[in-house]
């Protein structure tokens, strides 16, 4: 993963969902860790699947385009009992690894325990600790909503494991 001409990486992470896709941008030089922005991509509940998928789209390109990261980091696919759940989750993790892969750089993709293990340092880590974690590593003042705070962790695993981890190849995606 290339660095800035500064010596900083910069990573976007993602934590999708059709309704509410958790993203943040995160730096890193040398040791120090530091937020750029987060937030969410929201959908209305009266929103069609193509709408949210546009709107999702669109959100991730336009922070792509403001933020220039080197890389993104991405939650790895979850099973679940329910098909249509986990076929939309699909959806939409396509197209934010789509509008990364427009953009040119590398997507890293990261299992849910992988992340709480490298943020709070046990994989079995609840969400709150991993947002108190979040919080302390990067300064932050305020607790992140929800989505955020998944979207700053997954980042942050990605700064703290980067040297051995790979991005995701043909076969995977």
């Amino acid at each position: 993963m290339p660095n800035s001409p500064s010596g900083t990486v910069r990573v976007l992470g993602i934590d999708t969902s059709l309704r509410s896709t958790g993203v943040a941008v995160v730096d890193a030089s040398g040791n120090k860790l530091s937020a750029v922005e987060y937030g969410a991509l929201k959908n209305p509940r009266t929103a069609s699947l193509t709408q949210c998928l546009k709107h999702l789209d669109a959100g991730l390109c336009e922070l792509i385009a403001r933020a220039r990261p080197h890389a993104a980091a991405i939650e790895g696919a979850f099973y679940s009992r329910n098909a249509r759940t986990a076929m939309v989750l699909g959806q939409a993790r396509g197209v934010a690894i789509a509008a990364c892969a427009r953009a040119e750089f590398p997507v890293y993709e990261y299992a849910p325990r992988l992340v709480k293990q490298a943020v709070v340092g046990v994989g079995s880590a609840s969400k709150d600790q991993v947002r108190r974690m979040v919080m302390t590593l990067l300064s932050l003042a305020e607790e992140p909503q929800e989505d955020a705070g998944d979207a700053l962790a997954i980042a942050v695993c990605h700064l703290h494991s980067r040297s051995g981890h790979a991005a995701l190849a043909p076969e995977e995606i």
